[in-house]
């Protein structure tokens, strides 16, 4: 089998190889990233054997350079062309094709192309590669991925924008699913520190006994088994680090790392050596700050350090009017990453939302989202598609009008509230409204009965 190619130069101008037999029908093909293989069309194991015009409405045995040069039997060099995919995707090709020969029998071609995208199929690309340009440090999220009209969200983006230039710390406060992390890498991806990496964890998966050595690093012989180890620190050097759930650590650490924040400096687990530090340390929890500190869970020194910009996140339920925008927005993504034709949404459907309480907040939403689609029978979503939780009302907002009636909970974080709620209710009345009686009586201090009392709106 011979193969000519003096007719061209370098074959790592060229991206992808397809590979033909004397009739059209593939037996190899290899493209440079398969995630554009899944917005131009098939899999790779579904083009195998399939005719080359088949994959493209546009193409047809006269005008595919591979089959010009099956019946041609001559190579077609530095050729464009257009294309257009079955699910609707243009590309623009450049190829070169040539015919392969075996003993002067035609026995395929085999096609060298490069792709390229014009401006109106970026979009349709961007569901692969989002946000192209941050991804090499380790980010997904930009300032507009916080989909809102909520006047809240809004001043909150608002400083986001302000205190990216700086290199303050920031301690993000907000329930699961409300979109901290989001916050944390917009505001890497606008400061002057997005060319460094972002590194993030959620201090809670990881046991106590390594979370020193996660965060510190480690030097070999330090204890058994360890080996000379950079730990989050330092591997975050000139970007951001966040640290999820601050509210995890243990005293011990929460010492540590007030050292490393106001000396700006490490020492490996086990060294002898300071590391200086240049990062900016953003953190995060799901609990009340300031109610951590009066009880006691958080150190009030380390929560001045961290806090130094604090951004409290609103619950979805408290912005009622972004539902209808994330649905909307959820539509578009879940029909372009899904390859669906969702148009619409049922009002019962809406309502139904509108209502409930969603817990879990902006990644409930999501999710419920998504599960309608796996169920949705047409173009249109019904309260079929939607999951029961939210369809048989569990979790819908309820107005609690009288402390001693607790609203029905789905959760032991739900239960316990309301039954704390009733007690310092009742507490309360007994001692006639007087604080210093009341948190006596309840065992607490009056800094936390007044934050207890501001929590569950009590006065």
């Amino acid at each position: 089998m011979e193969l000519d190619i003096q007719h061209f130069n370098n074959l790592s101008d060229y991206d992808n190889v397809l590979i033909t037999d004397e009739k059209g029908y593939v037996s190899f093909y290899d493209v440079a990233d398969l995630n554009v293989l899944k917005e131009l069309g098939p899999w790779p194991e579904v083009i195998i054997g399939k005719h080359v015009t088949s994959f493209y409405t546009n193409l047809s045995h006269e005008n595919s350079t591979i089959m010009t040069v099956l019946k041609n039997k001559t190579p077609l060099l530095n050729c464009r062309q257009e294309m257009v995919t079955r699910i609707g995707s243009k590309i623009e090709s450049y190829s070169s094709t040539f015919p392969i020969e075996d003993n002067d029998r035609m026995i395929g071609a085999i096609e060298f192309s490069k792709r390229y995208f014009k401006k109106e199929n970026i979009q349709s690309l961007e569901k692969y590669a989002t946000h192209k340009i941050f991804r090499k440090n380790n980010t997904i999220f930009t300032i507009d991925d916080l989909i809102s009209k909520n006047p809240t969200m809004n001043k909150i983006k608002d400083r986001i924008k302000k205190i990216a230039k700086t290199n303050s710390s920031v301690l993000v406060h907000g329930k699961t699913g409300t979109g901290k992390e989001i916050v944390a890498q917009a505001i890497h991806n606008l400061s002057d520190r997005y060319t460094k990496p972002f590194l993030s964890l959620n201090c809670s998966t990881i046991p106590q006994n390594l979370m020193e050595s996660t965060l510190f690093g480690t030097v070999k012989g330090s204890f058994t088994g360890a080996e000379n180890m950079a730990g989050l620190f330092e591997q975050a050097e000139g970007g951001t680090l966040f640290l999820d759930e601050i509210n995890s650590l243990d005293m011990h650490l929460q010492v540590k790392l007030l050292k490393a924040i106001e000396e700006k400096r490490i020492r490996r687990l086990g060294g002898s050596r300071n590391i200086d530090l240049d990062i900016r340390l953003i953190s995060a929890t799901n609990e009340d700050p300031y109610n951590l500190v009066v009880e006691k869970n958080f150190r009030e020194d380390l929560f001045y350090r961290l806090s130094v910009v604090q951004i409290d996140l609103p619950e979805l339920k408290d912005r009622r009017e972004d539902i209808e925008v994330l649905l909307r927005y959820y539509l578009d993504f879940f029909n372009s990453n899904m390859n669906m034709s969702i148009d619409s949404v049922e009002q019962e459907v809406i309502d139904c939302f509108n209502r409930y309480s969603w817990p879990g907040n902006v990644r409930e939403f999501r999710n419920a989202i998504e599960t309608a689609y796996n169920f949705v029978s047409s173009n249109r979503i019904t309260m079929d598609d939607i999951p029961n939780r939210i369809k048989n009302g569990k979790g819908t907002s309820q107005k609690i009008t009288d402390a001693s009636q607790p609203t029905e909970g789905y959760s032991l974080k739900t239960d316990v509230e309301n039954y704390e709620k009733e007690i310092i209710y009742k507490a309360i009345k007994e001692e006639g409204g007087v604080l210093a009686k009341t948190a006596r009586q309840l065992g607490i201090s009056k800094q936390s009965l007044k934050y207890k009392l501001k929590k569950y709106g009590l006065r």
